[in-house]
Formats: C-alpha cells, structure tokens, sequence
C-alpha cells in the first residue's frame, strides 16, 4: 500500500468534503445536499446518492488534460457509475426522504487508483454530509442512514508478483488488473481484466486476498479520522 492520507472538511460550503491521497493520486471529493430528486422517485418518500468524476487539466504528466464540458468521455462516465453504484449501497435510502446527494470526485493528481480513491474519500465526504442532514432531521447521527463502511482498492499482477494499490508506472504494464469494492467485509463490485495474459482461479484468490489486506487497512484509517 502506499502512503494514505485524509483531510476532511476540505472545503467550507459543501455539506461534507474530503482530500483523500493514495501516494501522488490526490482526489478532491465533496457532497452536497439538495431538497430533490429524480423523477422516477418523486413522491415516494426515497432519497438518491449520485456522483460525478472528472480530472482536471493539470492532473495527469504530458501535457495539459482537456477539460470534459458537456459530454464526458466514455472513461469519466463509467468511473462516476462505479462510484455512484459503491455509494449508494452504504445508505439506506428509505430513510433519507426527497433529497439528493452527489458526491463530486475531482481529479487533483493522477498517479494510479483514482477511481478507487474516488470511493474511498467520497465515503468519508458522504458520511459527514449525513452528519449534516441528520442535524437537520433531527436525527441521531450518520448511522441513522449508513448501512456499512465503504473502501475500495486496486491490484494486480506486476512482472509475476501480486501487487496491491498500483500506482501509474504498475499499472501500465501490469499483466492483470483489478478493482475491488467493499462493504464492510462483503464484496461489492470486483472488476478485473488480464490486460496483457490471463490469470489463474488461484492467482484471482490470490488477488482478492491482496485487496482484503488493502481494504482492511484503507477502512482503519478510514475510521480513525472520522474519530478525529
């Protein structure tokens, strides 16, 4: 793993934000709460968890990175899925009434594993904006809607070794890549491609182990500054 970093309360205006660092990867994540929904839940009483990703220009080496006005590419749209899919199962949405929450993910450094950052730091953003809803509802706190712990980490399989949280130069030319998801101690989502070979039933227990470790010690930390 590499060095991991938090910074809650990032920014002053949204309901919750964090600064999340997995080595040179730094993403920016933020949630805000508006009194609405979309169509196919209005009237209904449910809530909705949505997000959305974007690199800036200056993240990525090589030149500037256009910035994504209008439509997103086919990359930034799938990455804001997975977040929006891995959050959403940490709430119960029945409880939170007609609001929406939307986690932005901003790109601030690209050095590998910014999707699964995305995740890990939009959690901790989700989980004090929560805090700042259950205020308003009059609610006990956050865990009056969480349903568990979210975490996700990368893996792979670098020059025949098993490698956990790829940073850039990794994954570039890692033999197999994965994606993992967690909540609490489930599974959530598991993405994996053998980017240039294949991999054994074995060497998949074997990287699915690798993210537990990960994920294990990315949830630690993950508690410990919400203690702060």
């Amino acid at each position: 793993m590499r060095r991991l970093e938090f910074a809650r309360k990032a920014l002053r205006n949204p309901a919750g934000s964090c600064l999340v660092k997995f080595g040179l990867t730094q993403v920016l994540c933020s949630a805000t709460i508006e009194a609405t929904v979309p169509p196919f839940l209005r009237d209904t009483g449910r809530g909705w968890i949505t997000a959305e990703y974007s690199m800036l220009p200056g993240s990525t080496p090589g030149g500037r990175k256009p910035r994504e006005i209008g439509k997103r590419d086919g990359r930034s749209t799938e990455i804001q899925r997975l977040i929006g899919r891995s959050l959403r199962t940490a709430v119960d949405l029945s409880l939170l009434g007609e609001v929406t929450i939307t986690v932005d993910c901003d790109v601030l450094e690209a050095d590998g594993g910014t999707r699964t950052a995305a995740i890990t730091g939009g959690w901790v953003a989700l989980h004090d904006a929560l805090a700042a809803l259950a205020a308003a509802q009059g609610q006990p706190g956050p865990h009056h809607y969480l349903i568990g712990q979210i975490a996700a980490v990368s893996v792979g399989i670098v020059d025949g070794e098993i490698v956990c949280d790829l940073d850039y130069a990794q994954d570039s030319h890692a033999d197999v890549d994965m994606n993992v998801v967690r909540r609490d101690e489930a599974l959530i989502e598991v993405q994996g491609t053998g980017e240039n070979g294949s991999f054994t039933r074995r060497q998949l227990n074997d990287l699915l182990d690798a993210a537990e470790a990960g994920i294990d010690e990315i949830m630690a930390a993950q508690r410990a500054v919400l203690r702060q």
